[in-house]
């Protein structure tokens, strides 16, 4: 085996901080935050509405990992409006009634005031201090807030990337939520995990990025899904096409018919103004205003508050609206040049519509003539396919599939995971954690089996790259044989026919567990021989002179 120094010259030095930092995790002891007590019970059920199944299991999920010891990692992935923020909110409330502070990480300005005031309301009959870190907080009051953050007195710091800077000092943090983690760079949650990495960490996706996908699929994080839709909520429609000014009219006067508003994203504020003439042209009985984020502050909250209080029909805006606008009277979103967007982004996007017990619009449109990349043509197309509610996972399942799985230990988040590849990734971590504990390397925990078998599940057998994943993940599990049975059963009721690669592929996962559980240490397969070493706990229980006598026959393994 490699030491862990030597195999991470091999890459980066980024890459020996973010393995060490990750293995400190599974080592580190952290804090066993209480059992729920009776002002938790209250808090729960001064909830106003009716819990989900799925936000009542994932709530139990994350309260059974802060009460261990072990540091807490946690995705928790539901779509838009499923109640993710008030399962954060029980999570957040319970590490303050274990006497500790909480900092939320929010990605937007907007969406940290937005969850400030739900949090002021929703904390109200409980003594928490809760307190908003924002550029919009005045030099004199930030000041303030950090001298009590660092004296113990605030429980609950909400706020933008600024809470990641130097000068935020907690006198004993114990949780941090993100949203919307795809928002922020591995950088900027690796600081906070890098000097508090016994601190519990909860974050929030409607469509996590692929590398965030793939570590909670392969187990370095755990993943909570909330799937269950809230009551009175329809598909959102939608339709992808080049620019047209008619549809483009037809949809504001559909909206405008039905006393809604309309959301047009347009992400150019240099020719906004322009842009805003020309529907007004178009759309004369319609009230447009701009918005866009090098407005001041000022300005940008009147252009809010008009539009929410319906003065206005329509917002042209950037993207200001991505994350943190809740509007239930806009169902009808048009954005302009689709096709520069990421699907993740997309998708959030268009979760601003459809928050309501209405039928909600979207139209996805590119420029007229434009010839769209093979990637914008596959984001596209799986945003217009995936129009059911609860389709965030599955999006980011695609997406996984489309950009990779990224660097998973560096900076970039797309890419493909086959640089340097998740088995390579584990056994590197499991290395780095004993060499932490210095823990002397154990050979015997490290089988390798080298089966010339292809272990690809072909395309044209199952296109959906979720379900291969799944495929993957089941076949990976097998101990049996009565379990190849059933998987074969199932696959050929469900896909048709198995071609002799995925057959052999099981067998081959069945053959790794039987040598696994017969203390085989290495199996190596080459054209005219097979060579198999067992661990030393085996082999000293051989009789050789048993063995001797049987060498010609086929002993069972």
């Amino acid at each position: 085996m490699y030491p862990i120094p030597a195999v991470c010259k091999m890459f980066d030095t980024k890459f020996k901080h973010l393995l060490k930092l990750y293995s400190e995790r599974e080592m580190a002891i952290g804090y066993a935050f209480d059992k729920d007590t009776e002002e938790q019970i209250e808090f729960e059920k001064g909830f106003e509405y009716i819990e989900t199944k799925d936000q009542l299991k994932v709530t139990e999920e994350i309260k059974k990992d802060m009460e261990k010891s072990i540091p807490m990692d946690r995705l928790l992935c539901g779509d838009v409006g499923y109640g993710k923020t008030e399962v954060a909110f029980r999570a957040m409330f319970k590490a303050i009634m274990s006497n500790k502070q909480v900092l939320f990480l929010c990605p937007t300005t907007i969406l940290s005031q937005q969850h400030f005031i739900n949090a002021i309301e929703r904390f109200k009959e409980f003594p928490v201090r809760i307190e908003l870190l924002n550029r919009f907080i005045t030099k004199k009051k930030q000041n303030e807030i950090l001298k009590d953050l660092e004296e113990g007195k605030v429980d609950l710091l909400i706020g933008t990337h600024r809470i990641l800077s130097d000068d935020i000092k907690c006198k004993r943090l114990g949780l941090l939520v993100i949203d919307e983690e795809q928002r922020f760079g591995v950088k900027h949650k690796e600081k906070i995990k890098s000097y508090k990495n016994n601190i519990d960490v909860l974050t929030l996706s409607a469509t996590p990025i692929p590398r965030t996908l793939q570590m909670s699929l392969a187990g370095v994080r755990s993943l909570s899904l909330i799937e269950t839709p809230p009551v009175d909520r329809y598909p959102i429609q939608t339709y992808v096409l080049e620019e047209n000014k008619n549809v483009i009219k037809d949809a504001i006067y559909k909206e405008l018919a039905r006393e809604g508003q309309v959301f047009i994203l347009y992400n150019d504020i240099a020719t906004m103004e322009e842009k805003k003439k020309s529907l007004e042209y178009l759309v004369p009985e319609a009230n447009i205003i701009c918005g866009h984020g090098k407005m001041k502050k000022e300005e940008l909250e009147e252009v809010m508050y008009k539009f929410m209080n319906k003065e206005y029909d329509v917002l042209l805006c950037t993207t200001i609206i991505e994350t943190g606008i809740d509007i239930p009277n806009v169902n009808t979103l048009i954005i302009i040049d689709a096709d520069r967007y990421g699907l993740s982004q997309l998708y959030q996007i268009r979760g601003r519509v459809g928050r309501s017990n209405k039928i909600a619009y979207s139209y996805l449109m590119y420029n007229k003539g434009k010839i769209l990349s093979d990637v914008a043509k596959k984001r596209l197309n799986v945003i217009k396919e995936f129009t059911e509610l609860g389709s965030g996972f599955s999006i980011a399942m695609r997406d996984l599939s489309i950009r990779g799985a990224g660097d998973i230990l560096g900076d970039e988040q797309s890419g493909f995971i086959d640089a340097i590849g998740m088995d390579l990734y584990m056994k590197l971590l499991n290395e780095a954690i004993n060499e932490l504990k210095g823990k002397k390397e154990d050979e015997k925990e490290h089988k390798y089996f080298n089966i010339s078998i292809s272990k690809h599940i072909d395309p044209n057998y199952v296109i959906d790259d979720e379900i291969r994943i799944a495929m993957h993940k089941e076949i990976s599990k097998i101990k049996s044989r009565d379990q190849i049975k059933s998987l074969i059963t199932e696959y050929t009721d469900r896909y048709g026919e198995l071609n002799q690669d995925i057959l052999l592929y099981m067998e081959t996962k069945y053959l790794e567990f039987l040598l696994k559980s017969k203390g085989i240490e290495n199996f190596k397969e080459s054209k005219d021989e097979i060579i198999i070493n067992f661990d030393e706990e085996t082999t000293s229980k051989i009789n050789y002179k048993d063995l001797s006598h049987n060498a010609t026959k086929n002993a069972p393994l």
